[in-house]
């Protein structure tokens, strides 16, 4: 059986100003969580990293019930799905101390080449990372319906917010989400996270943000050069404020 089960307690760096989780920090648990895992599978850098092929994520989606908070406890489960030709997809459930489930998470991984920067077929650079069948598969990550994107700005990528792969992090787009975001959305309690990544933005790139603001949604997708789209981005709130514990 191919699942992954890690437990930690939340500390004072994973949380935001309402001490619940902060979505940068659930998305990194996520990544970490698929990293370990897929090493664990015989998959680790010596396969991959070290061979200059680089994992990326192209699409998530979670569904909350409930943001764990600050010093709770919490246990995360990961398993692979089925390889869909240049896609691995892997899901993730979180749970409380008492077994509750709080998200549940569905994400899209491929394989990118250093170089080249294109994705690779995983047949060809020998990377296979086996199902688990034992586990019920949630549903794959559908790809963000975004309304119409009123709002408009430049923004250009820092130096803090690349990562390994030389590209701005994943965990920093929910983070410029919160920034951008009217306050009064901050107050409320996240529902569900949706988002698709087409293209890379690197250190010192200038990338333009389209942003809208819905009563219980915020929306955001990057542009970069001749209007290429490089990431898409919804966040929908459930209807009142402060529904964490």
């Amino acid at each position: 059986m191919s699942l992954y089960k890690t437990t930690l307690t939340l500390r004072s760096s994973d949380v935001d100003a309402k001490r619940r989780l902060r979505l940068s920090s659930l998305f990194t648990l996520l990544q970490e969580a698929a990293i370990a895992h897929t090493t664990e599978l015989g998959m680790g850098r010596e396969k991959t990293l070290d061979r200059g092929l680089l994992w990326i994520v192209t699409r998530q989606q979670i569904r909350v019930t409930r943001l764990p908070s600050y010093d709770e406890t919490v246990t995360l489960f990961s398993w692979p799905g089925e390889t869909l030709h240049l896609y691995f997809p892997r899901f993730f459930r979180l749970t409380d101390a008492a077994g509750e489930t709080l998200l549940e998470a569905s994400t899209l991984w491929a394989l990118m080449d250093q170089e080249s920067r294109h994705i690779v077929f995983p047949e060809e650079v020998g990377v296979e990372i086996e199902a688990d069948p034992e586990e019920s598969a949630l549903p794959l990550p559908a790809a963000p319906r975004l309304p119409e994107l009123t709002q408009e700005q430049n923004f250009t990528v820092p130096y803090s917010y690349t990562d390994l792969n030389g590209h701005m992090n994943n965990a920093r787009y929910p983070d410029l989400a919160e920034d951008l975001m009217p306050p009064a959305l901050r107050e409320k309690s996240i529902r569900e996270i949706v988002t698709e990544y087409g293209g890379e933005a690197s250190e010192g790139e200038t990338i333009r943000l389209k942003t809208a603001a819905g009563e219980d949604s915020f929306a955001m997708a990057g542009f970069g050069p001749e209007e290429k789209r490089l990431f898409r981005l919804l966040l929908r709130f459930f209807d009142g404020i402060n529904a964490d514990r």
